[in-house]
């Protein structure tokens, strides 16, 4: 078995389980994303680990990964500047928090609120 199949079973090489089932990825892929009405997100000023560069972080989004990438997308694109979606948190550069949590609500993300000092 090549590695790139052993990556896929977790590690699993062989089971004695007669009534053994693979794992099944497409469950796991399938998260059902909250109403943005509901999601709490919390905008936030970071500089830790970061050479002293401000960063917007943007976390507490409840969804998948592709609309978590959609939204980091759509910030990116109305705040002129790069970033990343990743782990769960949207990375903007630069400080952008007034501009975030207007961009926000007016997606309807209502409970977003500015976090941190």
């Amino acid at each position: 078995m090549s590695k790139s199949n052993k990556k896929n079973l977790g590690g699993l090489v062989y089971s004695t389980d007669p009534n053994f089932e693979l794992p099944n990825d497409q469950e796991a892929d399938e998260v059902q994303d909250a109403p943005a009405s509901q999601q709490r997100l919390r905008v936030w000023l970071d500089r830790k680990q970061r050479k002293g560069k401000e960063v917007t972080l943007i976390a507490g989004f409840a969804g998948s990964t592709d609309s978590l990438e959609q939204l980091a997308k759509f910030l990116k694109t109305k705040c002129g500047v790069g970033g990343a979606a990743k782990d769960g948190e949207i990375i903007l550069q630069g400080d952008h928090r007034d501009k975030v949590v207007q961009l926000l609500i007016q997606q309807g993300y209502t409970q977003t609120k500015k976090a941190g000092g």
